[in-house]
């Protein structure tokens, strides 16, 4: 038989090595923890940075940032050909030539007649009284600029003796010669200010160096003043007619007055383009000019201002949109978030091939599409846009999550110009009118005052419509000065049936 073996009882220095044990192994679990939880914090820390370099090198292409901010920072933007074409520089065989039309015999100034003084064949001589002329001759036309120099006219002002009472009067200026310059000079430097965004101190030079003008910057100024007031009344004209406009292209950017923040909003309608300045983004700005609610079409990006703004129907941004989409895959990190970005984009593609046909594009494949056979094709891309929305619309992705939202929650929104006319799918109206007020913002850096900013608001708007409506703005700024000096009414900017 045996016997169980007596326990080993646990001796004092046994019972503190398992304490010693037990401490240690505490102290290299917190420890653990402790670099686990740096690991984390170093890992986001990493994310955050792979994420910053990332945006920074982003260009043109894949944000709402202009080409011209494609520098050393971000990475360049592939230009030209991404492959090197075997064709010649210049014509290609078959290329109709350009040159330069002659110009009317009415607009002709002086006409010399040339004749041959000798034979080129057998060098005979050829005198006046023996000219025997056949067919027309060869007509070749010298545009050249006259002598430049300033037209200035005296105002010799009388004073004449009243025979009945004997007190004297003086003969006043004319109502369009009473400053020092002309409605046409006064225009010229408002156009080169504007339209040519010529600095002040050149506009100076230029008119002392090419016409022989002695003007001091603060006459340019007064010029400038005088022309903004001048055409007041056509853009309040055209102001007030935004309400009623069927379609318009709204976009904003920013602007500065004395250094302090400001927006340069622009309004795009089909025949005029408006500009104001504000000292908000908000969609106050939309119901000032608009209305509480816009009861035509409003196309613009995704901004909120636009989003909270009422408006009976929208077109969003695909070129925004587009952009959007190769930014997110540029940052993402996942395979379905990859997967939702291709997607997209080949469907935007499919989508812009239809639009392409259907405006009767010549290097689009296939043939050209009605307006009926465009939402019939294009039917079977909306729905699947639709579906990719709602599929990705809780999506881990940040940037994937915001952009399937939106094609689920404004689905509609992106697809009005399929059905309206006079509806384009991308903004890209309103930014090149944008385009023009930033150049002269980075040239002549901001404002100064409250009337600065309303005089270039005015100009902007004014010299811009010419251009929409084929106008020459110089020629409109002259008669709208002229007119304005002698108080009569300025030629509206308006079709025949917005005209008040």
């Amino acid at each position: 038989m045996t016997g169980r073996r007596p326990k080993r009882r646990r001796s004092a220095s046994d019972s503190d090595e398992v304490e010693r044990l037990r401490r240690e192994n505490e102290r290299l679990r917190e420890k653990v923890d402790e670099q686990a939880k740096q690991i984390a914090e170093a890992e986001k820390q990493i994310a955050d940075l792979e994420r910053q370099l990332a945006l920074r090198q982003q260009n043109s292409t894949t944000t709402s940032k202009p080409p011209s901010s494609d520098g050393l920072a971000g990475q360049q933007r592939t230009r030209g050909r991404r492959s090197k074409s075997r064709r010649k520089p210049g014509g290609q065989p078959g290329h109709p030539g350009h040159s330069r039309p002659l110009v009317p015999i009415e607009r002709v100034n002086a006409m010399v007649d040339l004749f041959p003084d000798a034979c080129r064949h057998c060098q005979h001589a050829l005198p006046a009284r023996l000219r025997h002329v056949v067919g027309e001759p060869r007509r070749h036309q010298v545009t050249e600029l006259p002598l430049i120099k300033a037209h200035i006219t005296e105002y010799r002002c009388h004073r004449i003796v009243c025979p009945a009472c004997g007190q004297t009067t003086q003969a006043p200026l004319p109502a369009d010669v009473e400053g020092q310059f002309g409605p046409q000079l006064t225009a010229l430097i408002a156009y080169l200010t504007v339209v040519c965004r010529l600095p002040r101190l050149v506009v100076q030079r230029l008119l002392e160096g090419a016409l022989q003008i002695s003007i001091s910057q603060g006459s340019t100024q007064h010029a400038w003043e005088e022309a903004s007031a001048a055409v007041a009344a056509p853009c309040q004209e055209l102001e007030r007619a935004l309400p009623q406009q069927s379609v318009l292209n709204g976009d904003e950017t920013g602007h500065r007055t004395n250094g302090d923040k400001r927006w340069l909003w622009t309004l795009v309608a089909p025949t005029f383009v408006f500009y104001t300045i504000a000292t908000s983004r908000g969609a106050d700005v939309l119901r000032r000019l608009l209305g509480t609610t816009f009861p035509g079409i409003l196309g613009s990006d995704r901004l909120p201002t636009y989003l909270t703004y009422a408006a009976d129907r929208r077109q969003f941004c695909w070129a925004h949109f587009t952009r959007n989409l190769l930014s997110a895959q540029e940052l993402a990190k996942t395979t379905s978030a990859k997967r939702f970005c291709r997607e997209a984009l080949a469907l935007q593609r499919r989508l812009f091939r239809l639009w392409h046909r259907f405006h009767g594009d010549p290097h689009a494949r296939g043939e050209p599409l009605t307006r009926e056979a465009l939402i019939a094709n294009a039917f079977p891309i909306e729905k699947k846009f639709f579906a990719l929305g709602e599929r990705y619309v809780n999506a881990a992705d940040t940037d994937v999550g915001n952009l399937a939202r939106a094609l689920f929650v404004h689905n509609q929104h992106f697809f009005t110009f399929l059905h309206e006319e006079g509806v384009a799918p991308t903004n890209n109206v309103a930014e090149r009118a944008l385009r023009t007020a930033v150049q002269w913002r980075k040239i002549m850096f901001g404002n100064r005052s409250a009337d600065g900013e309303l005089a270039v608001a005015r100009l902007l708007t004014v010299t811009r419509t010419c251009q929409l409506q084929h106008l020459n703005a110089l020629v409109y700024l002259t008669a709208a000065i002229r007119c304005h000096r002698r108080r009569k009414a300025v030629a509206s900017l308006l079709p025949k049936p917005f005209a008040h």
